[in-house]
């Protein structure tokens, strides 16, 4: 096994035990059937790949609804929470140029929380993002920090999400409230001192790896 699909796995494990397939609405064993080509295409390439361990595996919408994932992340026991109502959640899509790779599962390439972004309006700071030759993150994929590294958010700093708007021009955003992760978010042109602008390298779906 390569470093990168053995984090993959560990990584499968953790949300598995965090009962996304019944957020799936599926076994453990169909819903980590549906990881495994991509696994399989990591072992296949190796370490000479270069992915290392920093990756995140990303479960599309289409197989876990992001309204309820927020509840599965936790910081020394404190569960995450929102405010927002479902339906309000849902309407954080990804933008134009940021849709994730084929599902049901994809990778994020050095995913960072944008610590050099922070204070920034959202606006400004996806500008400064695409200069750098970066990708914002989306919803799904803030989540997958959250989840995956919530330590993270104490760590660093919390983010917000540009990859995905909603309707009404809105960004979503996860930080520490309450001494848990929360799930809200901010119009374009506010600014936050605990807010970085989270981004990544790459997004890679199994076809990449072929």
């Amino acid at each position: 096994m390569s470093k990168a699909s053995e984090e993959a796995q560990k990584q499968l494990d953790r949300i598995v035990a965090l009962g996304y397939p019944d957020v799936a609405d599926m076994s453990a064993a169909a819903f980590r059937s549906l990881a495994r080509p991509l696994i399989r295409a990591l072992e296949d390439c190796g370490d000479e790949a270069g992915l290392g361990t920093q990756i995140l595996l990303v479960p599309t919408r289409e197989l876990v609804t992001p309204e309820s994932l927020i509840a599965r992340t936790s910081i020394n026991r404190m569960a995450g929470f929102t405010t927002m109502p479902p339906r309000d959640i849902a309407s954080f899509l990804p933008q134009d140029g940021f849709e994730p790779p084929e599902g049901p599962f994809y990778l994020v390439i050095e995913p960072h929380t944008g610590t050099c972004y922070i204070n920034r309006e959202p606006d400004v700071a996806r500008k400064l993002i695409d200069s750098d030759e970066r990708l914002p993150l989306t919803l799904e994929e803030g989540l997958a920090i959250a989840t995956q590294h919530p330590e993270w958010l104490l760590e660093k700093n919390g983010f917000n999400l540009l990859g995905s708007r909603s309707a009404d021009g809105r960004v979503p955003s996860i930080w520490m409230s309450q001494n848990a992760p929360r799930l809200g978010a901010v119009w374009p042109n506010s600014r936050h001192t605990w807010l970085g602008n989270a981004y990544c390298m790459a997004r890679r779906g199994v076809s990449l790896f072929r």
